[in-house]
This record gives structure tokens, C-alpha cells and sequence, in this order.
């Protein structure tokens, strides 16, 4: 029987370490409980500091735009943006193109907030990855981004899948 490993993780030779949704759901895990507490030091939660992000990356998109690129609820995103607005980090304002839609934009205060969040957020990743080469660290993260755009979308949409398990064509 194989000996447990360090906080409770897998053995090594365990089908969890082979299963990319096991893998990426306890990186996400222990990210989150590294950052939560220190976002929380700059007025952030976890949604708060990612919508912020891509709100100061694209300040002009509307708010479905916006729950789009951070792949949450248009209601959460509504709940985030209402949090961040009564801290002076965010405003909206009437798209000049569609009078019904929103545009979210960040304020001075929420530029500061989000660079200094972001440093902190760094360090912690910077620990997470410590154990691998720079090359390696870069490598992952380009491959990690590459898996986020098409090839996500692909599986989420149901794409044509032509593995084994893929249903016959026309139903035959």
C-alpha cells in the first residue's frame, strides 16, 4: 500500500496526478488560499482582484463583455462590480454606443490597489514556482495561456471530439 505524501496530496504514481482537471483544480485551490488573505489586505476578494485586472486591461468593455473575459455569472460580475464601485476602485458609466449598456472603468485608486495586489499576488506565484528553472516557469505559463483561449472554448462548446469515446458520425 502506498505511504501518504505531505498535506494529504496523492502518491506519486497516483491516477490524480495524471488527471489535468484534479491537477489544475488543486493549484487553483492552493492559490486561492495563499492569496485570499492577502488580497483581502487591500480591500480585494479573489473576484474582486480579477475583475479588476481585466478591467484595467480593457477599460471599455461592457459589463457582459467584461463576465465573459473573466468567465463568471453576469450576476456575480454585477455583485463584484457593486463591491469594487462602493470602494472608489471602479465606476460605470453609459456606453455612448448603447445608452442600456455599462462600461466599467477603474479609477486612480483602483490602479493603485490592483499594482500593489498584483506585486503581492507575484510573490506568492513566484514562491509556488520557486522549484522550477525560469525556463520551465515561462514554458508553463505560455502553455497554460495557450490552453485558455480556443482549445478551452472547444471543450466548452462542445466541439467535434474524435477520441475514442466520440459519438459515430450521423448517429450510425
Amino acid at each position: 500500500m502506498p505511504h501518504p505524501t505531505p498535506a494529504g496530496d496523492p502518491a506519486p504514481d497516483s491516477r490524480l496526478r495524471d488527471d489535468l482537471h484534479w491537477l489544475l483544480a488543486r493549484l487553483k485551490q492552493g492559490l486561492a488560499t495563499a492569496q485570499a488573505p492577502v488580497l483581502r489586505t487591500h480591500g480585494l476578494s479573489l473576484w474582486g482582484y480579477t475583475v479588476l485586472m481585466a478591467v484595467v486591461d480593457a477599460p471599455t468593455r461592457s459589463q457582459l463583455a467584461l463576465a465573459q473575459a473573466v468567465s463568471v455569472d453576469k450576476s456575480k460580475l454585477v455583485l463584484v462590480i457593486d463591491e469594487l464601485e462602493a470602494a472608489g476602485l471602479v465606476r460605470r458609466r453609459p456606453d455612448p454606443a448603447d445608452r442600456r449598456a455599462r462600461i466599467v472603468e477603474a479609477t486612480d485608486a483602483g490602479r493603485r490597489v490592483l499594482d500593489a495586489a498584483r506585486e503581492d499576488v507575484l510573490a506568492i506565484e513566484d514562491h509556488l514556482l520557486a522549484d522550477l528553472e525560469p525556463r520551465a516557469q515561462q514554458s508553463l505559463r505560455a502553455l497554460l495561456s495557450g490552453l485558455v483561449g480556443d482549445p478551452v472554448t472547444r471543450v466548452e462548446n462542445g466541439r467535434e471530439y474524435e477520441g475514442p469515446c466520440a459519438p459515430a458520425p450521423n448517429g450510425a
